[in-house]
């Protein structure tokens, strides 16, 4: 994200009313047209399922790579293409463990090929996109609840989102992180989490989950991975001066633009029901 000295406070202009109005469309028109291919392949399951991770991980990590590496990608974004499919068909073969010790091992193998100055954070592309996908692709595989738990995951994340919007905007307060997310305030912390919990412990009912009150607790957890991992690609961001991962969605930017807090939450989530959540029988 580009910083700017202009104004009295040393913020940046505000765009014209007309402008950010257009924008909204934008944003609202991509939304739509998006989110039924998207939920439609969630609900399909299956190899239809699994074509939309494997083509979100490969313009996930071409984006990382070429935000972090820059126009010395090349290499890099080959090696990380090769890290991927190695992770993805592992996954298919042994599960979610292997899959993601042998992405593990892809980071310095992927920072070999890189630019010196950038290499561990090069490399580290792999495992952060490969824990994404298979976190989702284990909470939407599970074999008793794996599309409640997927919907649990995204609409906690989504609601994280909405829920910040909307008491930021009407409470403001002190900011959050102001070097890596300017906008962002506790109070619109407090808020995502908030509507988290709750629309977590909807989906848990409307699923019949065993114990529908632990998701408030589970998905107040989700809000704040979702914010630490929201945050984390600021950072990435700010640290290359620039606004969006990519250009993929108009009015959204990137993929990773969209889809940073379910990088963090859905690993965290599926490694939880698959430990703690199978001994409580909470879903």
């Amino acid at each position: 994200m580009k910083s700017s000295t202009a104004g009295s406070a040393g913020s940046a202009p505000q765009p014209p009313a007309t402008a950010r109005t257009s924008d909204l469309k934008l944003r609202v028109l991509s939304a739509l047209v998006m989110a039924p291919v998207v939920l439609g392949a969630v609900w399909i399951g299956g190899w239809v399922f699994r074509l939309l991770l494997v083509a979100g991980a490969v313009l996930a990590v071409r984006e990382w790579v070429v935000l972090v590496a820059g126009d010395r990608a090349a290499r890099p974004l080959v090696a990380s293409y090769v890290g991927i499919a190695a992770v993805l068909v592992a996954y298919a073969a042994t599960g979610p463990l292997f899959a993601f010790g042998l992405a593990v091992a892809f980071w310095p193998l992927v920072s070999f090929f890189a630019d010196k100055a950038e290499r561990g954070l090069t490399g580290f592309g792999v495992p952060y996109v490969a824990g994404g996908v298979i976190g989702l692709a284990w909470l939407r595989e599970d074999p008793s609840a794996g599309l409640g738990l997927f919907l649990f995951a995204l609409l906690a994340v989504w609601a994280t989102d909405i829920g910040a919007y909307a008491a930021g905007r009407s409470i403001g307060g002190p900011k959050l992180a102001p070097r890596i997310s300017p906008k962002k305030t506790w109070a619109g912390l407090i808020g995502g989490v908030a509507a988290a919990a709750l629309f977590g412990w909807a989906v848990a009912v409307a699923d019949g989950a065993a114990i529908p009150a632990l998701a408030l607790a589970v998905g107040g957890v989700l809000a704040v991975l979702g914010q630490v991992g929201d945050l984390f690609e600021s950072w990435v961001k700010r640290r290359f001066d620039v606004k969006d991962s990519g250009k993929l969605i108009p009015g959204h930017g990137g993929l990773l633009d969209r889809i940073d807090g379910l990088m963090v939450a859905a690993p965290v989530l599926a490694l939880f029901h698959a430990t703690v959540g199978a001994r409580l029988a909470w879903w």
